[in-house]
């Protein structure tokens, strides 16, 4: 179904702005939109499902959404979902389900322990409640689903605002991305404004990023290709919880999704300075244990592993799985103890952590018994369930932050 814009005046509704579900995580959103005067958007929602032993899960719509195609795949195994039910609207295997409340799904397998079952949503829908039009410019209002996402403008429109800070970007095809990632928690809505009349075809179609970097500091920042590349569909995040500072240790986990056929390995270099113990790895999708192996200097030459340039102190950890098929993926949540007393220390009573974070999501959890003193870098402060303080930094650069942590003893 297509619904024009009666006279590209719309009338005052209230739009939900829908935060993330308790029982998910790793939300991400992409919506392609359709002229204006059409009311219609094309939806992809990747979400990771959490509550252990989980078999269903149901995606809300926006209030008067209409799913006029709908397909969800099981990540893992690249496989179509067949058992999807369509709540509050017709039933599964309709194609319009006009006036639907939610799309539910079974999942392919129970959420494991420690795990996520994860799903990729792909609809093609419509809601003229979503834009807005005034003289030669429209309005887009998302109430966002996903705390990262990407929405690109129809062809021929030109971004005139956005109201969250956004990446922007330009599709092979020269339609205008803007990709954002909203930090701050509970719910928001995204607006954007555009308007008609830039080039499309080959006209519209961005010249190729190279390798070339920024004459600023020659040799030192990322290559073009690197900077215009979107942040918000990066998926690896990092967890660090320091321990005792007299220590000098942390530990960690980060979590990885593998897509590229036949490999069968992450390689992790550890850092000049720091001395990694305590490795272990499962599969997220599933809980399957990982075997790993630590390496240094001629190990690593000798077992063929490509870590760059080797000298005798370098360390790597590997973990080794299953070779990845063509149109599947596993997620890896990798867990270490690193000690690095220039990294983590105790500087007379305060606690120092002091690392450059690469990650588009980074967090540090303080030791029980501390509390947070200074952070030059902007976080989300928040308490975890035990009672730790905890940092959540985001990174839309691409290049790592330079993250300096002090804390005292309460």
């Amino acid at each position: 179904m297509r619904t024009m814009i009666a006279g590209f005046i719309l009338a005052s509704v209230s739009l939900s702005a829908q935060a993330p579900l308790a029982g998910e995580q790793d939300t991400y959103t992409r919506v392609e939109l359709q002229s204006p005067d059409t009311g219609t958007f094309k939806f992809t929602h990747e979400v990771s499902v959490t509550t252990v032993g989980a078999k269903e899960y149901t995606l809300p719509l926006w209030p008067q959404t209409q799913a006029l195609t709908f397909k969800v795949t099981d990540l893992m195994s690249g496989t179509p979902m067949a058992d999807i039910r369509i709540v509050k609207g017709m039933s599964s295997g309709g194609v319009s389900a006009s006036g639907a409340a939610a799309i539910s799904v079974m999942l392919a397998r129970p959420v494991p322990k420690n795990g996520l079952g994860r799903l990729r949503f792909e609809l093609d829908a419509g809601n003229t409640d979503m834009f807005r039009r005034t003289g030669q410019a429209a309005t887009f209002t998302l109430p966002l689903r996903a705390p990262r996402g990407t929405i690109v403008l129809p062809a021929g429109y030109e971004l005139l605002s956005s109201d969250i800070p956004a990446q922007v970007l330009s599709e092979p095809d020269g339609r205008i991305a803007v990709s954002y990632m909203h930090q701050i928690g509970g719910s928001a809505t995204l607006t954007l404004t555009m308007r008609a009349g830039v080039p499309t075809g080959a006209a519209a179609v961005p010249k190729a990023s190279t390798n070339n970097r920024s004459w600023e500091a020659a040799g030192q920042k990322p290559t073009e290709r690197a900077r215009l590349t979107e942040r918000a569909t990066q998926d690896r995040n990092i967890v660090y919880f320091l321990q005792e500072p007299t220590t000098n240790a942390f530990s960690l986990y980060h979590d990885y999704t593998e897509t590229r056929p036949g490999v069968d390995k992450y390689v992790n270099v550890v850092r000049t300075g720091s001395r990694v113990s305590n490795p272990s790895a499962y599969i997220l999708d599933t809980g399957e244990v990982l075997r790993h192996e630590t390496l240094k200097g001629e190990a690593i030459t000798a077992a063929k592993i490509d870590a760059g340039t080797v000298t005798p102190e370098t360390e790597v950890v590997v973990i080794h799985f299953t070779p990845v098929k063509a149109g599947q993926s596993i997620r890896l949540r990798i867990t270490e103890t690193y000690t690095h007393p220039e990294s983590y220390r105790l500087d007379g009573t305060d606690l120092v952590f002091e690392r450059n974070l690469g990650r588009t999501r980074n967090s540090v959890v303080l030791p029980a018994g501390w509390y947070l003193t200074a952070s030059s870098i902007s976080a989300v402060v928040r308490q975890t369930p035990d009672g730790l303080t905890r940092l959540d930094f985001v990174n839309g650069r691409p290049e790592g932050i330079d993250v300096f942590v002090k804390g005292r003893k309460k």
